[in-house]
This record gives C-alpha cells, structure tokens and sequence, in this order.
C-alpha cells in the first residue's frame, strides 16, 4: 500500500499566484471566445437583415435574390462615382439615375434587400418592380406608392450600367478597393475578401450581358422605364441548355411589357395571371417572379414571400390624389358607362373578368403573347418538381387577359405594353390615340390630371431625362382595345363621366 504524498501547504503569495493564473486563463478564454463570436457573426456565412414592419419587408426584405445573385454592397455604391460616364446624360451620381426611389436614412434604394453573405450583399426583391412615385408637376415633390408599378425604374438602363462597369478596363480589385476606402477603412479580412470578390463580379456581369444579348442587344427596341422582358431572360439563364441550339424567331425575342401593380391580390386568386394569363396560381405566379428577380430553386425565402403575399391579399389600391367631381351625377353617368362598356370584362363578377380575350378579338401588340411559347410553359412545369412550390399551371395562351381595373387611376401607362399614356387616349381609337403623335415621354411620374396618366411633353424632371417611347418599334404598338365595344366611340361627356367614375375604383 503506498503512503500518499505528503504536500507543503501553499503560501499565501503561492495562492494568489494561482489564482492570477486561473483569471488570466479564463480572461484569455472569454476574449477567444468573444473573437470567435465576432467573427461569425461578422463574417456570417448567410444571414439577411429581417424586419418586422411588413411595409418595411416588403420594401428592404429579402425573398432569396441575394444569395447567390448578391451583389457586394460597398462595391455598388461606388461604382456611379467611379463611372459617371456610363449612367444616363444629366442624372444624378447615384442610383436615382435609373429611377430607383431612395428614402431618407437608407444605403440604398427601395427594392434592394441586404444580406450577410462574409460581407454585405444586396439583391432585388417584390417592391423593385412594384412601388412606384407620382408627383402634380415636375417641381413638386414625388408621393410614393407601395404596390403601384414602378412607373420610373429602368432596369435595362441599370443592368446596361453595370455592364458597361464590368467592362471598363478600371474595373480592377485595386482600382475599387481604393475607391470603396474612401467611404471607409476595410477591415484586413474584409479587403481579402473583396479581392477576390471583384474578379467573380466582373465575370458574372459580362456573362449575364451575353446571356441577354439576344434579347436586349443593339437593334432591339429598349424597355424604357417601368417595363420589363418577364419571361424572355429565363431561355438563357434558367433554361439555358435547353436554348443552347435554338435560333430564336424575331416575333419571339420582343416580350417587354408594364410592370403591373399588386394590391387586392385576394380577387385574384384563380384568375389568369400575368398579362397573357399564363397561370392561375397566384401563389405560382409570385415564386416565378422571385426567380426572374434572381432567387434561385435552392435558395428562394418561401415564408418571406409567403409572408409578403398575405399582406397583398388585402393591400388596397391608394385613392386619386387630385380630387373628383364635385358633379355627383357625372359620377353617376359614369358608373352606368362602366356598366355598360367595362364591366363584363373587368367589373367583380364580369362574365370574362379574369379570361384570356383571344388577341384576334383585342387586336393589341402581339409580341409579350408570342415570346412565351409552349416550350417555356414546358420548362417551367418541368422547373418545380420535387419542390414545394413545385408549378403547376402554367400554360400557352392566344391572347391579354382583362384584369380588374382597381386603382386603375395609378396603373398608367395603359394597355399591356404601356404604349398608351391616359384614360383619355383609352377611350380615343388607336390611330387617333397620343394626338396622333408616334412618341411621347415616360419615366418621368409627373401626372396629368386631366386626361388622367402620365404627361406626354414632360422631356426630364430634376436633370433626369425622360424616356422618348416610340409606339412604332417592335412589341410598343398601341393598337387593340378600339371600336365601339371598349368605348372608343362614346361622346366627349361620357368619356369624361366615366373617367370620373374610374378615379373611384
């Protein structure tokens, strides 16, 4: 048996030497430990800022665009100052340029949401497309309006920027890292990061313009503001094997159309959706748009949207801004015009509210029709499966869909295509519309309150040059909707009268 080992009892200098021992050990974990945590939360793998205002979400949160398509967030604010050249002639330095809506306070416009991707990341989400601006004149101030189409973006001229960046020859990880300090030391890990950021950027960028060349290259008709190709990007990118032999026809490659606003989206449940009335499903019909903003299968935020899609079900349309009649009875009369004339095909209850109207009936521009073909419809069925939002109604159609006509009054320009600026140029036959004139300016928000849209003449607002649309390209005809059937033949005060009554919806 062994005798255990007799030890000296401490002193009192040898105990409180321990104990500074044990304090500086657990003083050295706890830093460890902080610094880890600083870390991962710094250089969080993938973390999007969330918030709880729904209003808030909808303008700033993510729906899953920033994931794998975000875009370094210190990288995008300096690139107008670096490249002034490239953004449009007289705008401002800054993304307001492309008609994007900034609110005081914020890093950057609404419609971009922020994500912790090692650094800040942006990407597009549903209020990009749908929060628009009008103002009573070109010097006053702009009201805002969630859920109405974004009558000034202009998302090709933005896209175009960023190309052009990309392929400027400054576009160099040491060229923007010097330009990013200036708004702001980097942190080492931050720099190195960013180092090797910038090449894939660049890359991705010049990628992205070939895969759209097709579609939006020279001798195509520009989107302008407020419109977008939906459908068309998606034979490249998403399906892009699928495209990878195929010549696309001329009457395919022209799908540009009007953003549409999304309030009241409750009525719409079962509808024919999106202009040609390619699906039914709103549900199908937000995740689609999700993917066409950049989200992916793997990665689109299905409660966020989701979330988002609850709040439109109920969401109503803002009222007129400048005032009504103060003649009762020309309300009234006008209300019996829309009974007559508009109800069936866009009042609640209307025996073809909701329906495809054959385009050999509507007669409007046929190129969003013709560039979603069968083959899409395919794919796009084939896109879904073995996910929970998996598609299942989308399909080919032979014409425009008649849409309720709620907030109508903010939904200018009219028609599919927003080839027609006013309520008055709707009710004018189309060889008659615009005062017979080929071009008009858009993008610019200041509203005619007469005839009910957007101003014609109105050729820049604060040093922004309008866009000049021009009715005679590809896929911009105002044609359609004319004949004595949608009121085009009416009286000077019934068109009125039933303008005013319109204002009401």
């Amino acid at each position: 048996m062994k005798t255990p080992k007799y030890e000296e009892p401490l002193t009192p200098v040898e105990r409180e030497l321990r104990k500074r021992i044990l304090r500086r050990r657990i003083l050295v974990a706890i830093l460890f430990l902080a610094m880890v945590a600083f870390l991962s939360y710094r250089y969080s793998p993938n973390r999007p800022v969330t918030y709880s205002n729904i209003l808030d979400h909808f303008k700033y949160g993510s729906i899953g665009s920033d994931v794998e398509n975000g875009f370094p967030l210190r990288l995008l604010k300096v690139l107008p100052r670096m490249f002034p050249e490239y953004l449009p002639e007289g705008a401002p330095r800054d993304y307001t340029a492309f008609g994007f809506i900034m609110e005081p306070g914020k890093e950057m416009p609404i419609g971009f949401s922020k994500r912790r991707r090692l650094v800040d990341v942006v990407g597009f989400n549903c209020s990009i497309c749908h929060t628009g601006s009008v103002r009573e004149s070109e010097h006053s101030q702009p009201e805002v309006y969630p859920g109405m189409p974004a009558n000034t973006v202009n998302l090709q001229a933005f896209f175009s920027f960023l190309f052009a960046c990309a392929g400027d020859n400054r576009f160099t990880s040491d060229n923007l890292l010097a330009e990013i300090e200036k708004d702001g030391r980097l942190f080492f890990l931050d720099r190195l990061l960013y180092s090797n950021a910038i090449p894939s950027v660049q890359s991705g960028l010049l990628k992205r313009q070939a895969q759209l060349s097709v579609f939006s290259g020279p001798g195509r008709p520009k989107f302008g503001p407020g419109r977008v190709d939906t459908f068309n990007p998606y034979k490249t990118n998403q399906f892009a094997e699928s495209y990878r032999d195929y010549v696309f026809p001329d009457a395919e490659i022209v799908g540009t159309a009007d953003f549409p606003s999304i309030w009241d989206q409750k009525m719409r449940e079962g509808m024919n959706l999106h202009w040609d009335g390619n699906n039914s499903s709103v549900r199908e019909r937000n995740f689609s748009a999700a993917f066409g903003a950049g989200a992916t299968r793997e990665n689109v935020a299905s409660e966020s949207i989701d979330r988002i899609a609850q709040w439109l079900r109920t969401f109503p349309p803002p009222p007129y801004p400048y005032g009504r009649s103060d003649d009762p009875q020309a309300v009234a009369r006008g209300e019996r015009v829309y009974g007559q004339f508009c109800a069936e095909c866009h009042g609640a209850g209307g025996r073809y509210i909701g329906q495809v109207i054959p385009l050999t009936e509507i007669k409007t521009d046929p190129y969003r029709l013709n560039s979603y073909t069968e083959k899409l419809a395919a794919l796009q069925l084939d896109y879904g499966k073995g996910y929970e939002w998996e598609f299942k109604n989308f399909k080919k159609t032979d014409g425009y869909t008649s849409a309720p006509l709620d907030g109508i009054w903010a939904r200018a320009p009219y028609l599919h295509n927003g080839s027609v600026p006013t309520l008055w140029d709707l009710l004018t036959p189309a060889d008659r519309r615009n005062k017979g004139n080929k071009t008009f300016y858009t993008g610019h928000g200041v509203y005619d309150t007469v005839d009910v849209g957007f101003r014609t003449d109105v050729g820049q607002v604060d040093g922004r040059k309008s866009f000049l649309f021009d009715i005679t390209e590809p896929g911009n005809s105002n044609s359609g909707h004319s004949g004595a059937r949608y009121g085009t033949e009416l009286s000077d005060v019934e068109k009125r009268a039933l303008i005013e009554y319109l204002k009401t919806l």
